[in-house]
C-alpha cells in the first residue's frame, strides 16, 4: 500500500479472499490470469516485475510459484502495512523464490523502484479506487517511467459510479499504452492489461504517484 488518509484495516481487507465467490476473489484470478499470460509469451530471458502496494502479493506470488519460467523473474513488492508484507515475505520463502524482494515501504515513492524500473511487467492493482482521479491520471503517466518498452501494465479498478474504467483506458491510450484486455463490465469489477509501445521516460527521482483516500468500494 501507500501513505494513506484511510481507516481501513488493509490486512484485514484481504480476510475476503478466503470466500472463493468474493468479488475479490474472483478479481484475483483474473489478475492471475493477466500474469500468467504475460508470462507465458514474455520473450526469452530475465523478467523484471514490480508491483505497487502489493498487500500480500497473491497475485505474483502464487502465479509464480508454479510457474516454469520463475527463476527467470526479479521482483519487488513493496507494501506500506508489515503485516501484509511479512505474509508476502513469507510466502515468496517457501516457495523458493530467491529473486523476489518484499519492501516495507510507501509505494507510491518513485524511488522505490529505482534500480527495477523500467520494469516487464508493472503491478498497479488495488490502488486506482483509493485514490482521487487526478492521482489515477498521474499514476498512469508515472507507469511511462516505470515500464519497459514492450511491458505490460496489469492495473484493477471497481466500477461503481461514476465508472471511471473507460477514462483510464484513454489515458494509457495518451501515454503509448496499448489495450491488450479489459475485463467486461458485467464482471463487476475492472482488470486491464495494457502493453506499452512507448520510450520509457526518465525516471523522476523524488516524485510521488498518489495518495491514498478513505473512499468505497474499494480497487
Amino acid at each position: 500500500m501507500a501513505e494513506r488518509t484511510t481507516r481501513r484495516d488493509w490486512h484485514d481487507w484481504h480476510r475476503d479472499y478466503a470466500d472463493p465467490d468474493s468479488a475479490l476473489s474472483r478479481r484475483l484470478d483474473t489478475v492471475q490470469a493477466r500474469i500468467r499470460e504475460f508470462l507465458d509469451t514474455a520473450a526469452p530471458g530475465p523478467v523484471r516485475a514490480i508491483s505497487v502496494c502489493a498487500g500480500q502479493g497473491r497475485d505474483l506470488l502464487d502465479v509464480l510459484a508454479g510457474h516454469p519460467r520463475r527463476a527467470e523473474v526479479t521482483a519487488r513488492l513493496v507494501e506500506l502495512d508489515p503485516r501484509n508484507a511479512r505474509v508476502a515475505a513469507e510466502a515468496a520463502r517457501a516457495a523458493g523464490l530467491h529473486r523476489v524482494e518484499v519492501v516495507v515501504g510507501d509505494a507510491a515513492a518513485v524511488d522505490r523502484y529505482a534500480d527495477l524500473a523500467p520494469a516487464d511487467l508493472v503491478l498497479v492493482c488495488g490502488v486506482f479506487g483509493n485514490v482521487t482521479d487526478d492521482d489515477v491520471r498521474r499514476t498512469v503517466g508515472y507507469c511511462t517511467q516505470l515500464c519497459a518498452t514492450g511491458g505490460t501494465v496489469v492495473w484493477t479498478r471497481h466500477r461503481g459510479e461514476p465508472d471511471l474504467v473507460p477514462r483510464i483506458c484513454e489515458w494509457f491510450a495518451a501515454e503509448d499504452f496499448e489495450l491488450g484486455w479489459l475485463s467486461a463490465p458485467e464482471a463487476g469489477f475492472g482488470v486491464g492489461a495494457h502493453r506499452f509501445t512507448g520510450r520509457p521516460r526518465p525516471l523522476d527521482r523524488g516524485g510521488r504517484m498518489f495518495t491514498f483516500v478513505d473512499t468505497r468500494p474499494p480497487g
